[in-house]
């Protein structure tokens, strides 16, 4: 039997909004999608926010933080981004946001690498470049906003998989949403290294399985571990729809006695799991204050101001710059449980 504890969250962060809220506009293929929060004049200030992929709850969040940021603000804001977690798709998304001659460009890049050529060109037309939710190339960047310490939440997603698991040996597995995608590969390599350090009992069965940023696909892909290692007894899912995936596989089975699943989910998405053990803990941090913030700093950059260590940004807390001068780290993780779930809106 797993050891069901309820893991209290890390750090209770403040506010919230409703899971899957998008712009007015809403987001549709590759359009643009804008806050008019400033009119539109002509000499507004112009920041395109650009995700992985659009019409995910976890993006959608993100979106309406950087709408109301726009609002509050007083920029224009254009969340746009490829329908498929697709670096040739967000390729051509940036492309078309150079044409309109933004001032920054904010990226979560699909694939680091494949985005270099684009955004070497948006800075040597004078667009402030960033990355957000996901490193981007790092001579490119003017700023790095990061939801959390990445070597510090991937241990943590492992250290929760074991406390769930109830025991320090056994079978597991690891779900992922895009096999190059730098911020869950970070996040991996940081649990993997957290399980090799301290908890050598602990068996990976398979080289990480992607799941296209899909929950069916997820799910399907949990089916087929559960058929291929009648011993598993664990699982640890990056990217939203991977821990809903594999969740909705353990209900289906009636395997939440046997397998424990952790992973990288919104708690309104994730209660109807959370409330019958199928998935035991979502760990993740307030997507609509990292698009927030996201706008924020990028609004000061054009300003010519600089974020800094301890800053209070209104509408986020408290941020963290390290000593490089570029990486901000938004705040520490939240575990969402059975308990506490319905505390949160979105």
């Amino acid at each position: 039997m797993k050891k069901v504890t309820g893991l209290f969250a890390t750090a209770i962060l403040a506010g919230g909004l409703l899971a899957g809220c998008v712009s007015e506009e809403g987001a549709a293929g590759n359009e643009s999608t804008k806050s008019n929060s400033g009119g539109g004049d002509d000499g507004e200030v112009k920041i395109a926010v650009v995700p992985k992929l659009i019409g995910i709850p976890y993006f959608n969040a993100s979106e309406a933080g950087a709408i109301k940021a726009g609002k509050d603000l007083g920029v224009e804001v254009v969340y746009t981004g490829p329908t498929e977690p697709d670096a040739a798709q967000q390729v051509k998304v940036i492309e078309d946001l150079i044409s309109q001659n933004v001032d920054v460009l904010a990226v979560a890049p699909n694939d680091a690498a494949s985005l270099s050529p684009v955004l070497k060109k948006a800075k040597d037309q004078g667009i402030i470049v960033m990355d957000w939710d996901t490193p981007a190339d790092q001579s490119l960047v003017e700023l790095s906003v990061h939801q959390i310490d990445d070597e510090a939440y991937g241990r943590h997603i492992a250290q929760s998989l074991v406390e769930q698991m109830g025991t320090e040996e056994g079978q597991i597995a690891i779900l992922t949403g895009g096999l190059s995608a730098a911020n869950l590969n970070t996040w991996i390599d940081a649990a993997k290294k957290e399980l090799e350090e301290n908890y050598p009992g602990i068996q990976l069965v398979t080289d990480k399985i992607a799941t296209d940023e899909k929950q069916q696909v997820a799910y399907q892909k949990t089916l087929d571990l559960i058929k291929s290692n009648p011993d598993l007894k664990g699982i640890m899912a990056f990217s939203t729809p991977a821990p809903l995936g594999a969740a909705q596989a353990i209900q289906e089975k009636g395997l939440q006695d046997k397998i424990a699943v952790v992973g990288t989910a919104l708690p309104k998405d994730s209660s109807p799991y959370l409330e019958d053990g199928a998935l035991d803990v979502a760990i993740l941090w307030e997507p609509d204050k990292l698009g927030y913030l996201t706008v924020a700093l990028a609004k000061d950059l054009v300003e010519g101001e600089k974020p800094e260590n301890g800053q209070n940004v209104e509408g986020v807390g408290e941020i963290e710059l390290w000593e490089d001068g570029k990486t901000v780290i938004m705040g520490p993780p939240t575990d969402f449980t059975k308990e506490n779930a319905a505390d949160y809106d979105f």
